[in-house]
């Protein structure tokens, strides 16, 4: 359900911006960035953001619209690939040997040039503002762009590991297997694409830890240092 929506918002975003632009009051161009442990709550901060930023930083125009799976289908479309490479676009593949012989049997063309259509787009949705992009680098891509907020949410294993499970409907130990293999993925995205450790500190400019922090508590957190950055009082 949650997909769903989040795809018709992503197209409701892409249709406002091949309409002609309505007058609106003028306001800085804004985007985030999320960078997340698995089960650190990021789907429910970044919902919770779009909502906080609609009110406080609104555009007549477009709404506040989180690209998350959506990327993927964005990164398609831009680039004319057909919708069946979506499986070979994880952003936690297993592994750098998989990735090769799928390349080499022709089921996908070579990563570099799916993850560079990935990074134009990312760049292009920046551009636009209005957005919370999770993942996939987003951060690293986006790093000189000074209208874009950087975020990292982290968490207790214990914690993750039960967020997974209620959130997913797994066991405790299928929770784990997804956690290790999706982490482990995410780090190795950065490390193969952008040379870039996931958990540097000085990536971001903001660490929440969820332990401590609720979801929509860590939303307001985000939405403040981002509309302080541009000078609004929301």
């Amino acid at each position: 359900m949650e997909t769903h929506k989040g795809l018709e918002q992503a197209q409701a975003f892409i249709q406002c911006h091949v309409r002609p632009p309505t007058p609106t009051t003028r306001r800085p161009k804004l985007a985030v960035t999320i960078s997340r442990e698995v089960g650190s709550g990021a789907w429910l901060v970044a919902r919770e953001l779009a909502a906080i930023l609609d009110r406080r930083a609104p555009r007549e125009d477009v709404k506040w619209t989180v690209f998350d799976k959506e990327l993927v289908g964005k990164v398609l479309t831009d680039h004319n690939l057909p919708d069946k490479l979506a499986e070979y676009m994880p952003e936690d593949r297993v592994s750098l040997l998989e990735d090769m012989v799928t390349e080499l049997l022709g089921l996908h063309p070579p990563s570099w040039d799916l993850h560079r259509a990935t990074t134009e787009t990312i760049l292009k949705l920046a551009e636009l503002g209005h957005v919370i992009l999770i993942g996939r680098g987003a951060n690293v891509v986006t790093a000189k762009l000074p209208h874009v907020l950087h975020v990292r949410l982290v968490g207790s294993h214990e914690r993750r590991v039960q967020r997974v499970m209620d959130m997913l409907k797994l066991d405790r130990k299928a929770a784990l297997e997804f956690m290790e293999k999706a982490d482990r993925g995410r780090m190795r995205y950065l490390r193969e694409h952008f040379k870039a450790e996931i958990n540097d500190p000085l990536q971001y400019d903001l660490i929440i830890n969820t332990d401590r922090i609720t979801c929509e508590q860590a939303a307001e957190l985000i939405a403040d240092a981002l509309l302080r950055r541009a000078g609004l009082t929301g």
